[in-house]
């Protein structure tokens, strides 16, 4: 007798599993809690097997039909019901550890201690924000470009057109480290170059006229500040760092006797690679006249406020402004392009200046170069350029100045 409804809810527990059934296989079980379970009972390969269809009343009688007719034309068709029913369970699980923000999150873990915390936090922050709404519980390998576009695109919405770039960057690297752990067959952001409004290049403001470099290392000469800080301005063109590396300067890093060289531990380097600056005479002895001043601190340039932290990032920036030196005119970053572009001006060798401003290397047959490429020629240019420097804050012409020959 086939089930009804009615029988169902009329039917009470038992000291013992009770079954009710409805015929092909299909059966209500009913244990003594009172809790009740649609299975399938079948054979496949002449072995008896079953397999759950669902609680009541969560699936109703209609239901349960419906499920078994389908997993009865499953064993018709030579497939095995309770075996299908495990392998979808199971790419549903694996789909679910394959997401974008597992895989993502396992990217960061994986690449975090060379990026150093502060980069680390910024990616995270920006996947969260830009990323995850969207893309988060989404299977990483199904995501298709036309997808990540959108979630892009929304991005360029708002203006952020850089962001974008980057969000699409970290997209790339996410994919590929899914590529190379099997999780992923390619990258579809190989599909969305030339996709997005292209960033403009910003051009920090920077001197780079010999007569007026002259006159900023005049007046560098005569700030009237912290002495501390005049020596970080005065360091800042005889180095040309990025300002973040100069300010957190460690005395550990510098070898004043005999290297006579500023090793910048590849933790705080932008490309995480130390960092060698060969050291001229005249920075040598500013720096002796530092030390001085803040050897008894960890870092060259102490907080006013707490000397276990590095002077503030706002400082040098503050210092010029202070000579009168505006923000379109010159900044802290511009001591970088001032030195690129007159020591090219000057025929050195483009590679070791580019090695010297520490750049990220694109080609990736000349990626594997290593901290210390053109360290002798570089220490040559260093000298070259501090003496440089000192005679044009003496009014000297640049025809004095005869190119740098080999």
């Amino acid at each position: 007798m086939l089930l009804t409804d009615i029988r169902i809810r009329g039917a009470k527990p038992d000291a013992k599993t009770m079954r009710l059934f409805d015929g092909g296989g299909l059966y209500l079980e009913i244990a003594p809690s009172g809790g009740k379970w649609w299975r399938f009972k079948y054979r496949f390969d002449g072995k008896e097997k079953r397999v759950s269809l669902g609680v009541y009343p969560t699936i109703g009688l209609k239901d349960a039909r419906l499920k078994h007719g389908e997993a009865r034309k499953q064993l018709a068709n030579g497939i095995d019901p309770g075996a299908q029913r495990k392998a979808q369970k199971a790419s549903s699980n694996e789909q679910a550890a394959n997401t974008f923000a597992v895989i993502a999150r396992e990217w960061i873990e994986r690449n975090s201690p060379k990026w150093g915390e502060s980069y680390s936090k910024k990616i995270v922050r920006r996947l969260e924000v830009d990323l995850f709404p969207r893309l988060r519980s989404r299977p990483l390998a199904g995501i298709k470009a036309h997808e990540l576009l959108v979630v892009l695109r929304k991005v360029e919405s708002r203006g952020a057109i850089e962001t974008a770039h980057r969000c699409m960057q970290y997209c790339s690297q996410i994919f590929r480290y899914a590529v190379a752990t099997g999780r992923a067959e390619r990258d579809p952001t190989f599909d969305l170059r030339g996709a997005l409004t292209s960033v403009k290049q910003k051009h920090r403001a920077s001197i780079t006229d010999p007569k007026e470099v002259g006159e900023l290392m005049r007046a560098i000469d005569g700030y009237q500040g912290s002495p501390v800080t005049k020596i970080a301005l005065q360091l800042a063109p005889l180095t040309f760092v990025r300002p973040g590396e100069l300010r957190g300067a460690e005395w550990a890093e510098f070898d004043l006797e005999d290297g006579k060289e500023w090793r910048i531990s590849a933790h705080r380097m932008k490309m995480r690679e130390q960092h060698v600056v060969p050291l001229s005479k005249q920075a040598l002895a500013l720096l002796k006249e530092l030390r001085l001043l803040t050897g008894h601190s960890r870092y060259l340039f102490p907080g006013v406020r707490n000397h276990d932290r590095s002077m503030s990032e706002n400082t040098i920036t503050a210092a010029l402004r202070r000579l009168d030196y505006e923000k379109g005119e010159m900044t802290g970053h511009g001591f970088r392009s001032m030195a690129s572009t007159l020591l090219n001006e000057q025929g050195w060798n483009r590679d070791a200046i580019e090695r010297q401003l520490a750049h990220a290397e694109r080609s990736e047959v000349r990626a594997a170069y290593n901290y210390a490429e053109y360290l002798p020629e570089r220490r040559k240019m260093m000298q070259a350029w501090a003496d440089y420097l000192d005679r044009l804050k003496v009014g000297a012409k640049i025809h004095d100045f005869p190119r740098k020959t080999a």
